[in-house]
């Protein structure tokens, strides 16, 4: 009898977790190792959270599922394409003053992925069956027509995006528009925590417009175009933006200048940070050995060190003979010629173990997202050496906040001197350090992990049909009404009629009804 109940308890529970399980897409064709690192941890997460994932993406899950199910729609050959691109360097060319001219670059490349993306055998015979989702999760980048997985399997779509801050297309697709007079736009580089000057101003309104252009005569456009070349009357991409529940922010706002956030924008940065792990006895060993600290070295997963130009690597190796500090150099290649004694060079070193270790002094990197939450989740300050891309803006960011020093791979005053006095500076004030570990305590300052908080959004926009009631008017309302000019228009049409006509200026509220005046006896008021 116990036995029996025994099993209908077991039965009972079973059916409970299977009734919860909910059946998620993710869609993350991108091949970059860093932004894939993202994708399979949250993919992760929700399954052993007890779901039914499916993840298309350019790698195949290695970790181990301790819950629901994983399932990979691997899209071969593409790490091999993204792996040619890097290695043509192109990254280590880039300027601070790229964007404009290098956003149709991207977005012209990105088309071709998510282009392939349809085209890709596995995808062809995934839509082929008869499987159904709940929920489409994707990354953001200009890619609308992606979410026509969420048209084909009538779901709704949560959003992701990994870069640092809260870029404007994200904001745009949730109608949650930033105020170009204070939130500085993600092309502006520079310390506008006390505001922008008048010319400074006229430069972040051309961003907001350029925006608005690139939107609606470059991105719909394209991925419409795409869109009609992969699938029969498929619908206008504009249309799924209606389709949007949640958006999961890879920031966090230790990390990030304060702007407002929508109801449905949740933020989540280090989500996929795991606590350090031990590190390798020949790491462990130089460490041991380094009485007056390390300096770690790393340029991330798109650059390599060991495609710095000659000039470049001596001025590295030069600086780094004056330290009394050992250098951990991330380089890519067997040998370094001219490397002094107190630089040692691994092809791939743990970051996120390093880090974690008292005897690093400081973090030099390019200055990625996911580099910057990794030092401030353990209080390192930093030197970067942004290449390209957010890199720039996060490196600013990281400097307004007091953690870090910036020294541009293409700085015209990339020298010597610059780059000994910048580490030197940063050895030596505690201030950076005191800095990094302040970022730290807000960074791990949440009423719950970051992944639970990501996990917890998810099933809510499931739960909730796509949680509409969390999106915001603003989407639906022209932008003639959004920003008043309608109503400025008509003021400035008034007082032009009014002073053509020597008409008194107060009728210019002739035709507004404010309701009676009514005398009290501090002054007046409208009954």
């Amino acid at each position: 009898m116990r036995l029996a109940s025994l099993s209908i308890l077991s039965f009972f529970f079973f059916e409970l977790q299977c009734g919860e399980s909910a059946r998620i897409l993710g869609v993350f064709p991108l091949a970059g190792k860093s932004v894939n690192i993202l994708y399979n941890r949250l993919m992760k997460g929700l399954a052993d959270a007890g779901h039914d994932v499916t993840l298309i993406s350019s790698y195949k899950n290695k970790l181990p599922i301790v819950n629901g199910s994983y399932t990979d729609v691997v899209l071969t050959g593409f790490t091999e394409d993204y792996e040619a691109l890097l290695n043509r360097g192109h990254f280590l060319d880039a300027h601070e003053d790229y964007p404009i001219s290098a956003v149709n670059d991207y977005f012209n490349y990105f088309l071709f992925i998510w282009n392939n993306t349809f085209k890709h055998p596995n995808v062809r015979k995934m839509l082929k069956t008869s499987q159904k989702f709940d929920i489409v999760l994707t990354e953001y980048f200009w890619n609308d027509c992606l979410e026509i997985f969420a048209h084909i399997y009538d779901c709704t779509v949560v959003m992701f995006t990994s870069m640092g801050g809260v870029n404007p297309w994200v904001n745009d697709r949730v109608g949650n528009y930033l105020q170009a007079s204070s939130a500085s736009h993600f092309f502006m580089l520079g310390d506008y925590s006390k505001g922008m000057t008048f010319i400074e101003r006229i430069h972040n309104l051309a961003y907001y417009l350029y925006d608005y252009y690139h939107k609606y005569f470059v991105i719909i456009p394209g991925n419409n175009a795409i869109l009609q070349h992969n699938f029969p009357n498929p619908p206008d991409v504009s249309t799924f933006y209606e389709k949007i529940s949640i958006v999961l922010l890879g920031s966090h706002s230790s990390l990030r200048q304060p702007i407002p956030l929508a109801p449905n924008m949740v933020e989540i940065g280090g989500f996929h940070l795991d606590p350090p792990k031990k590190l390798p006895k020949d790491i462990q060993t130089i460490l041991d050995g380094a009485k007056n600290g390390v300096i770690f070295f790393s340029m991330g997963s798109h650059v390599k060190s060991s495609d710095f130009s000659e000039e470049k690597r001596k001025i590295f190796l030069n600086v780094f003979m004056k330290l009394d500090q050992i250098v951990l150099w991330k380089f890519e290649d067997d040998n370094l010629p001219g490397k002094p004694d107190n630089v040692h060079i691994r092809k791939w070193l743990p970051q996120m173990d390093l880090l974690a270790q008292p005897n690093i002094r400081l973090f030099i990197t390019h200055g990625g997202y996911g580099s910057l939450q990794e030092t401030i989740y353990h209080g390192v300050p930093v030197l970067t050496i942004p290449c390209f891309a957010d890199q720039y803006n996060n490196a600013y960011l990281a400097v307004q906040l007091g953690y870090a020093l910036k020294l541009s791979y293409n700085d015209k005053n990339f020298n010597e001197d610059t780059l000994y006095s910048l580490i030197q500076e940063l050895l030596n004030n505690p201030q950076y350090r005191e800095n990094a570990k302040t970022r730290s305590r807000l960074f791990h300052d949440r009423p719950m992990k970051p992944l639970d908080t990501a996990i917890y959004w998810i099933e809510y926009a499931i739960r909730n049909k796509g949680a509409p009631h969390l999106r915001l008017s603003a989407l639906d309302i022209p932008f003639y009404k959004l920003y008043n000019i309608d109503i400025y228009l008509f003021f400035i049409l008034k007082l032009s009629y009014c002073e053509a006509q020597f008409v008194p200026v107060q009728n210019i509220l002739a035709p507004l009804k404010f309701g009676n005046v009514v005398t009290i006896q501090n002054g007046t008021m409208w009954e």
